[in-house]
């Protein structure tokens, strides 16, 4: 148990609780992203200090955005943000404090105070898939990740939850386990089933667990840090700065996109609730938004 979590008093030890079920249940959140929210409201309920939510004020949401964003990295500081925007906006949806203070928790920004997705170039895509055909260095079950990744934009906790059972060669298709139990069923592209195969047949141990992708040292499964680890290595084998696994999943995207696939058709294949989260890969696609720009006038009248 954090810090935080036990400077609650019992009052709010009820109410965090109350938060954990409306996180799940209608937010439908991933454990892991229920922990950290729950870790945030235990830290500004902590800050409260037994005081009467209804008073709290705008001012003193702001106050702790500041004291706790001081020390801490971009990344940490919108996670936080994010928190506590979503603990507001249940703490209104509740009636216990009276105005809907949500909207006015500021997002921090970046160095350059952009918000679009980074992704790779087509070129450096092709090397880092082509760091792992030297079958005489590169483990085969590697090669078939960063070729799923690449080519599907899964998540890393999506890739170790893959089971034997997930591939349909019949159709052609694979079961993806997404965030809040989401099930969908994706086309199994050609150089990925090709990758797969090759790793099934020629390195995964026989008599192992179900799950696809194991471990070297024992047959169980990987986890999602090992899928970080094994993009870095192909980032080194091609020579390229390393990258993330969601960076991978960020170039999928704009690649679809500059391929002349439609929003909704990305939305689909990367499995997002919501329009809204899709169309941030509008903001890359420069080769498709061009077309609509208007030509700039050569004379001001």
């Amino acid at each position: 148990m954090s810090d935080s979590a036990q400077a609650l008093c019992g009052e709010f030890e009820v109410l965090v609780d109350d938060y954990r079920r409306w996180l799940v249940t209608e937010r439908c959140l991933a454990p892991s992203t229920v922990e950290y929210l729950l870790r945030d409201a235990a830290r500004f309920l902590a800050d409260r200090d037994g005081l009467d939510l209804r008073s709290l004020t705008l001012g003193e949401v702001m106050g702790f955005v500041v004291q706790q964003c001081s020390d801490r990295s971009v990344g940490a500081a919108k996670r936080l943000t994010y928190g506590l925007r979503s603990l507001l906006s249940y703490l209104f949806a509740e009636g216990l404090i009276e105005r809907q203070l949500a909207p006015a928790v500021p997002t921090p920004s970046g160095r350059h105070g952009s918000n679009l997705p980074r992704w790779v170039g087509a070129a450096e895509l092709a090397a880092l898939v082509a760091s792992g055909e030297d079958r005489g260095t590169v483990r085969r079950r590697d090669h078939a990740i960063v070729v799923m990744l690449v080519r599907l934009g899964l998540r890393p906790k999506e890739i170790v939850g893959l089971s034997l059972d997930d591939l349909d060669w019949q159709q052609g298709e694979i079961v993806v386990r997404g965030k809040g139990d989401r099930v969908e069923r994706l086309p199994l592209p050609v150089d990925v089933g090709e990758a797969v195969v090759d790793y099934l047949r020629e390195e995964r141990p026989h008599g192992a667990c179900r799950t696809l992708f194991v471990r070297v040292s024992e047959p169980v499964g990987m986890s999602a840090r090992a899928v970080g680890e094994v993009v870095r290595g192909a980032c080194v084998r091609a020579g390229l700065p390393p990258v993330g696994v969601y960076r991978l999943r960020h170039s999928a995207a704009t690649a679809m996109l500059r391929a002349g696939a439609s929003l909704e058709e990305v939305g689909q294949v990367l499995r997002h609730r919501s329009t809204q989260v899709t169309a941030l890969y509008a903001k890359v696609d420069f080769v498709s938004l061009r077309p609509l720009a208007l030509p700039w006038p050569s004379d001001v009248a």
